[in-house]
């Protein structure tokens, strides 16, 4: 009961959260568009982005959480201060370095773009100018898990809002105050991203200072043996994190050949990333503290159940989400994005990579919760393994496909690196007997899948009489198509009694 009454908060910030991201993404592509400066500023916005996502979904939890869990509160809170202290000036070094090597990481995050001289210099200053946030939010991860070890979620959730909201403002402001050119727009929005997320790491930091329990000591950092160990650990844990969002970082580079393309997967991936965020976010701020402590205690019954338990609550979102993502790609795409710059061509480009990556959405979602009891575990390096395998997957089956069907080849390679990324975690639980589905998950997903079919015939015949238009119309879909689901699985037993009455 407690695990879904705190994943209720946890995903109503997540969702809210990414609802202010579809906000912010829209307001993108009316200032920009999909050309050159779109993808020059998408370019260098995806790096910071990327590891906010990573660190912001709880990338760090899987090496912090299990150490902490196993020490007495006043040793877990001056380990937190040591690991703040330590990891505030590595970032403020690899800062520095990042500014100073920025048209070289240009050419690395987008290698198509190496005889357009103009547009990797834009890349390269953009970079410089979003980078800094990847201090503030690392450092906001940090103290967001000490939070949620105690059980404090509320700050956690909604401190992340800070970013989109301020990146809200400064484009309102940009297309209703100020009559800039596109690089200028996109220069003032690199800064601003840095800038919110200091705002958001206030917010964290104070919710710390709160309540009479110290959480963080704060002091000369001590270089400790469970801080070398937490260190060795990091690497490998944000890597195995941050699997999905890699996938695309990688479809991003192959996609740099393509014009038009590395703005085409990133409107598409933002869309995408909805349901596939919010079960990120529960699953590293509450499943995974339940899964170490049931570990830490030796309750091997425990972990699978609540992994099987999470498992379900996960495809519950993830296969209806998918479905109507297919169903819907071009509607939501003209809604969504096709406004200012942003052209009919490029909403059809769009629609059918969102169309390819909706493929994918179950796995990402089913890989991002199996990699949870690993994480509790302790089983980086074998989780950073299977990461490892679907970006190969990613970028062999990107590269090839992409060859015949363009970007869209390069979304069904970001696919299948999340199928296979989800069947080597499923592989690797069962070799530690932690994989082994029992009836009543069988009979769960049996009645997901069913209730989705459903829905997925009224959404497509339904769409055969008549498609939605504008904001009103898709907003009646998808409702609609909610209220179908719901009352599917309400009748197949997908969602129970017992179910209903956890959230209360």
């Amino acid at each position: 009961m407690s695990l879904i009454r705190s994943s209720l908060l946890v995903g109503l910030g997540s969702i809210a959260s990414r609802i202010l991201g579809f906000a912010r993404d829209m307001l993108f592509a009316q200032a920009l568009g999909a050309g050159p400066v779109a993808d020059a500023f998408l370019t260098a916005f995806r790096l910071p982005n990327l590891v906010r996502r990573i660190v912001g979904e709880g990338g760090l939890n899987p090496a912090l959480v299990p150490q902490l869990s196993r020490l007495k509160p006043d040793e877990a809170a001056t380990m937190a201060g040591d690991v703040l202290g330590v990891f505030a000036l590595a970032l403020l070094g690899l800062t520095a370095v990042v500014e100073i090597a920025a048209g070289l990481l240009a050419l690395l995050l987008a290698p198509g773009l190496h005889d357009d001289g103009r547009t990797l210099a834009l890349v390269a200053f953009y970079t410089r100018l979003s980078f800094p946030i990847v201090i503030a939010v690392t450092l906001s991860s940090i103290a967001a898990a000490v939070l949620n070890m105690r059980g404090r979620y509320r700050a956690t959730a909604f401190a992340p809002l800070a970013v989109n909201v301020g990146l809200i403002l400064t484009l309102v402001a940009l297309e209703t105050v100020f009559a800039l050119p596109l690089d200028e727009k996109a220069a003032w929005l690199s800064g601003i991203s840095s800038l919110a997320g200091f705002i958001q790491l206030f917010i964290v930091l104070a919710a710390l200072r709160q309540g009479g329990e110290k959480l963080v000591r704060f002091g000369r950092p001590r270089w400790s043996s469970g801080l070398r160990r937490l260190l060795l650990a990091g690497f490998p844990a944000l890597v195995a994190s941050g699997a999905v969002q890699l996938f695309i970082l990688v479809g991003a580079q192959v996609a740099s050949f393509w014009p038009s393309g590395i703005s085409w997967l990133y409107y598409a991936e933002r869309v995408m990333q909805l349901p596939l965020g919010l079960m990120a976010a529960v699953g590293s701020s509450v499943l995974l503290p339940q899964l170490a402590r049931h570990h830490h205690a030796g309750e091997t019954t425990a972990i699978v159940a609540a992994q099987h338990r999470a498992l379900e609550v996960a495809l519950l979102l993830a296969l209806p989400a998918s479905a109507a993502l297919l169903i819907l790609s071009f509607p939501i795409t003209h809604v969504l994005f096709e406004r200012g710059a942003f052209l009919p061509s490029d909403t059809q480009g769009t629609a059918l990579v969102l169309a390819t990556l909706s493929l994918g959405l179950p796995f990402a979602t089913a890989g991002k919760v199996l990699s949870q009891t690993l994480f509790a575990r302790g089983a980086l390096r074998m989780t950073m393994a299977g990461t490892l395998l679907g970006i190969l997957v990613t970028l062999m089956g990107g590269v090839l496909l992409a060859l015949r069907w363009g970007p869209v080849g390069i979304a069904l390679g970001i696919s299948l690196g999340c199928f296979v990324h989800a069947a080597a975690m499923a592989w690797l639980l069962q070799r530690i007997d932690l994989w082994h589905p029992d009836g009543r998950f069988m009979s769960r997903l049996t009645r997901i899948a069913f209730s989705t079919a459903l829905m997925s015939l009224g959404l497509w015949g339904v769409q055969r009489m008549l498609a939605p238009t504008d904001s009103l119309s898709l907003a009646a879909f998808c409702l609609g198509g909610l209220a179908l689901y719901a009352l599917a699985a309400w009748l197949t037993g997908a969602v129970t009694r017992d179910d209903v009455a956890a959230f209360r």
